[in-house]
C-alpha cells in the first residue's frame, strides 16, 4: 500500500525489486491512491483491510512523508502478519488492536544493510529497503535477522468520538473512490440508532436516520449507513457525496438522538 499513485513507475519499480529477490512472491495491490502523506488514512485503510489476508502476510506500507530522515524503517510481526513500513504511525491502530486483544507484537529496526539495495536513495526507501527487506523476508530469511528489536515504536493520536448531551460526535477519517464519507462512529458505539431515529449532521447538511443499504433511496439522495467495516458513513446514492458537500477528512460529523 502506497501514497504514489500508478502515474508514474514507482509500484511497478518496487515490485520489480521484490521479484527480482523472491520470484515465486505473490503480489497484491491494496492501495496505491491514499491521500499524498496522510498517514492517518493509511492507517485506518490498512486496519480495515489486513485481516483479511493469510497468515504469514507480508505487508508492505509506504507513505513516507518523513523519508530520507532521521525516522526508522521498521518491520514488525503482529498475530502472525508482517508489517514493514516507515516507523511513522502508520502502524498506531494495528498495534492498538493488539493492545485491546492482548497479542504480542516483535518489532525490528531494518538496520542490516545486506537486505538493502546495494544504492540507497535518500527519497525512494520504497524501492531501496522496504521492497528488498519484504522480499528477502518471503525467502526465509528470519525476521530478527533483518535488523535489532526496538520497544519504542512511534504511534499518532486517532480522537475517538465523544458522547455530547444529545448523542455523539466524531469526524470524517476516509473518503473512498465513489466519494462515501467514512467516519470514526462506529455501530457498536451508536447503541440508539438501531431504531432510527437518529440526526447525522455534516458539513451544515442534515440527514434524518439510517438506511441498510445503497438502493433503499432514490439517486442523488443523500443517506447515511453503517458501512462493511462497520463504521458510519455518508453517501450520495450514485453520486459523490464528499464532492457535493465540500467534506474533507477530519471534518466533525454529529449525531444527535431525535427522542
Amino acid at each position: 500500500m502506497t501514497d504514489f499513485g500508478i502515474k508514474d513507475g514507482n509500484v511497478g519499480v518496487m515490485k520489480g525489486v521484490m521479484l527480482g529477490i523472491c520470484d515465486s512472491a505473490k503480489i497484491v495491490d491494496l492501495s496505491h491512491s491514499i491521500s499524498p502523506q496522510n498517514i492517518r488514512e493509511a492507517a485506518f485503510v490498512l486496519e480495515k483491510s489486513w485481516g483479511y489476508f493469510p497468515a504469514g502476510t507480508i505487508h508492505v506500507i509506504v507513505v513516507d512523508p518523513g523519508v530520507g530522515t532521521g525516522r526508522r524503517p521498521i518491520a514488525a510481526l503482529i498475530d502472525g502478519h508482517y508489517f514493514i513500513c516507515p516507523d511513522n504511525g502508520v502502524l498506531t491502530m494495528v498495534y492498538d488492536r493488539a493492545d485491546r486483544t492482548k497479542t504480542h507484537i516483535e518489532i525490528i529496526e531494518l538496520n542490516q544493510k545486506r537486505y538493502w539495495l546495494p544504492v540507497v536513495s535518500h527519497v525512494f526507501h520504497g524501492r531501496d529497503i522496504f521492497s528488498p527487506s519484504a522480499a528477502h523476508l518471503a525467502n526465509g530469511v528470519k525476521l530478527q535477522q533483518l535488523g535489532s528489536v526496538i520497544t519504542d515504536p512511534q504511534r499518532i493520536d486517532f480522537p475517538n468520538p465523544v458522547t455530547t448531551q444529545t448523542g455523539w460526535k466524531g469526524e470524517v477519517v476516509h473518503i473512498d473512490h465513489f466519494g462515501n464519507i467514512a467516519t470514526n462512529l462506529r455501530e457498536e458505539e451508536l447503541i440508539d440508532s438501531s431504531n432510527h431515529r437518529i440526526l447525522i449532521k455534516l458539513n451544515d447538511n442534515e440527514i434524518n436516520g439510517l438506511v441498510k443499504t445503497f438502493g433503499d433511496r432514490p439517486p442523488g439522495e443523500l443517506i447515511a449507513l453503517f458501512g462493511s467495516t462497520g463504521n458510519l458513513i455518508v453517501s450520495e446514492v450514485n453520486g459523490n457525496a464528499a464532492m457535493r458537500l465540500g467534506t474533507r477528512i477530519g471534518d466533525v460529523v454529529e449525531v444527535k438522538k431525535l427522542d
